[in-house]
């Protein structure tokens, strides 16, 4: 079955689900999103996280000027003020602290060392790094917020993909991301009785919808729906849930990207537990980002909110079926064949005794247990897919 008939067989009067977070992984990604935001970069519904970013972005401008033409300004009764004035710009730039550290590393200067300057100091080395530029030319994206702010300085060929895009993208499939859909703010995982609460209220504490003055981080789920795919050992559904975060920075402090992935459970401090199928898709801000964006990423997006689960159950099912090994030998001997030395193979089969209960005789493909389940491609750097891993029946 796809979606589980039996729910309330499996929920409490709460309606919290069963789960058993002692297989699959732990993804600690979300968590430290979560651990790092102060409040005033936390949002309580994707409308409220639009607003935000889109106001922003409606207030901002971006110009390619010439390197050479940009003139650091300091003030000698202010130690610590420094402005850029840009051809084309009627007032003075103050850069943010993530752009003196573009400055910085364009040119070819040490950001901690400077930043320890008094500003004409600094101001004297970020003007002759720029001077003497060779890039030539520089793209600025500027903020008009109280005062005029410059908060991304790129090349040239920097392919800005805007945070309210990814934000947009998310609403056309979630809405408010607050329950009014399928796709919300997830809930909790009680630990002393091995529950997973999907309703739990969203607060500055709980959300898990976030963005600075360098980025946007969204997680959502929907655990309202849960789909069983296989059994535990004691006979009970083994439940799981949809989930995906993505993020960005439209002003080159990270990638754009999407991970999509099935789980069972997300605690308090927002681990991910019990996670599989992962799958991730990365954009680099490269002059054709925007059109890979549109064409690639947010497709993907869309396909992954309507897709069956079927393919991720029936995946499963096939694996548990397919008896690759009966015997320590035969163990042993598939899994070095495949690349794992001497030490993982033993690993590896202790850990599925230990959490299995059974010798491991099938296969199932667990693509991020990153050092201990798969291997890189030759020449690649990137972890791949479809790495088999034993695993009992």
């Amino acid at each position: 079955m796809s979606q589980l008939n039996a729910v309330h067989a499996t929920s409490d009067q709460r309606g919290a689900f069963k789960v058993d977070v002692s297989r699959g992984e732990k993804i600690g990604r979300v968590s430290s999103e979560w651990f790092s935001r102060p409040h005033d970069e936390r949002y309580l519904s994707l409308s409220e996280l639009f607003g935000a970013v889109s106001g922003r972005a409606e207030r901002s401008r971006a110009r390619t000027a010439e390197s050479t033409a940009i003139r650091v300004e300091a003030s000698r009764d202010d130690a610590e003020r420094l402005a850029l004035i840009v051809p084309g710009s009627d007032v003075p730039l103050a850069p943010t602290h993530w752009t003196f550290g573009q400055l910085a590393t364009m040119v070819g200067a040490p950001s901690a060392y400077l930043r320890q300057l008094p500003a004409p100091l600094a101001a004297i080395n970020l003007q002759y790094g720029l001077t003497s530029h060779r890039g030539e030319l520089v793209k600025t994206l500027e903020v008009e917020d109280g005062r005029v702010e410059l908060r991304a300085v790129t090349g040239p060929d920097y392919g800005r993909i805007f945070d309210h895009e990814l934000v947009g993208a998310v609403q056309r499939i979630a809405g408010d991301g607050t329950g009014d859909t399928r796709w919300k703010v997830p809930g909790v995982l009680d630990w002393s009785t091995g529950m997973y609460n999907p309703q739990v209220d969203i607060t500055r504490d709980t959300t898990t919808l976030y963005a600075s003055d360098r980025d946007v981080f969204l997680f959502l789920v929907d655990d309202f729906n849960p789909i069983e795919a296989g059994r535990l050992p004691d006979g009970s559904p083994d439940l799981y849930f949809r989930g995906f975060y993505c993020w960005n920075s439209e002003v080159g402090a990270k990638t754009l990207g999407i991970a999509s992935f099935h789980l069972r459970a997300v605690c308090q401090n927002r681990n991910l537990w019990g996670v599989e199928d992962f799958e991730e898709i990365t954009i680099r801000h490269s002059k054709y980002a925007a059109s890979r964006f549109a064409h690639e990423a947010a497709p993907a997006l869309n396909r992954f909110a309507d897709s069956s689960p079927m393919r991720f159950v029936n995946g499963i099912s096939a694996a548990r079926e397919r008896i690759v090994a009966r015997t320590d030998d035969e163990r042993t001997d598939f899994l070095r064949k495949r690349g794992f030395s001497k030490s993982e193979t033993a690993r590896v089969i202790e850990t599925v005794l230990t959490e299995e209960g059974h010798k491991p005789e099938s296969i199932l493909c667990r693509d991020r247990h990153k050092m201990l389940w798969t291997k890189p491609l030759r020449g690649s750097d990137s972890w791949q897919p479809a790495v088999i891993f034993l695993h009992s029946r």
